[in-house]
């Protein structure tokens, strides 16, 4: 594998990346807090979608399910994952959707891509106009006032072309609308160790600042950042689940 081709393009190796991650308890939450919260509709979409791995448990919860993406070999993957869903190129800021939707979901932190407090708004207001009466927007947020720089998670994957460590943590300034999201990538094939290093650019906001954002458009439910159960969040955690129902 030509040394730039993972740096380059990630698509390929994005659900290694999420190997970690518990898509079913995710989907299945979100699920119970729009029978809770929202209209009860089925009409779903994902917002930086990525290979669509939500899509495919949304669908086969009964969902007429979409996302979209900024990546087109992400969405390339996620239309062979998910076959009956609509996939489209467009930036979560600035969308349209073609019916409403009783359902909007971010996961993984993917809100913060917005980059800074003007895009974050307008991607709180697109979704507030695409959704239908009552319908649900969710996503997941790190407020940048609780970020620990030094904090980093790691996991570990084997693949074909090698063994995969994958390292993120979020870096925060101190001062300001931006934060970054750093990774380590390493593989070890053959004797060989390759490592990429990479920063994203991310928009920071504490949940004071983004509750302030989200209540002209909607009733806002802030919740623990735990996927098994559903619990007002205490105030304190970095970490936290946003339910917002339309006004």
């Amino acid at each position: 594998m030509p040394g730039n081709t993972l740096y380059n393009d990630l698509s390929g190796y994005y659900d290694l990346m999420c190997a970690d991650i518990d898509y079913p308890a995710q989907s299945h939450c979100v699920h119970r807090l729009q029978q809770l919260f929202g209209n009860g509709g089925r009409r779903h979409l994902d917002l930086a979608c990525g290979t669509g791995p939500h899509v495919r448990h949304f669908i086969d919860a009964g969902y007429a399910s979409s996302g979209l993406d900024i990546n087109q070999p992400m969405l390339d993957r996620a239309a062979l994952r998910c076959p009956e869903a609509h996939f489209s190129l467009q930036d979560m800021c600035a969308f349209t959707a073609g019916e409403p939707q009783d359902l909007i979901t971010c996961f993984l932190y993917s809100i913060h891509y917005s980059g800074g407090l003007d895009r974050l708004q307008a991607c709180i207001a697109t979704a507030h106009r695409a959704l239908a009466s009552d319908g649900l927007f969710c996503f997941n947020a790190v407020d940048k006032q609780r970020i620990d720089n030094a904090s980093w998670v790691t996991h570990s994957a084997r693949h074909a072309d090698g063994l995969f460590s994958f390292s993120s943590g979020w870096n925060y300034p101190g001062q300001g609308e931006r934060q970054s999201l750093r990774l380590r990538i390493e593989r070890s094939v053959a004797g060989e160790t390759q490592v990429w290093h990479d920063e994203h650019p991310m928009v920071a906001v504490n949940f004071d600042e983004l509750q302030a954002l989200l209540q002209p458009y909607f009733e806002v439910h802030v919740l623990e950042h735990d996927y098994e159960k559903l619990i007002p969040w205490n105030g304190t955690s970095g970490n936290a689940l946003f339910a917002c129902v339309k006004r």
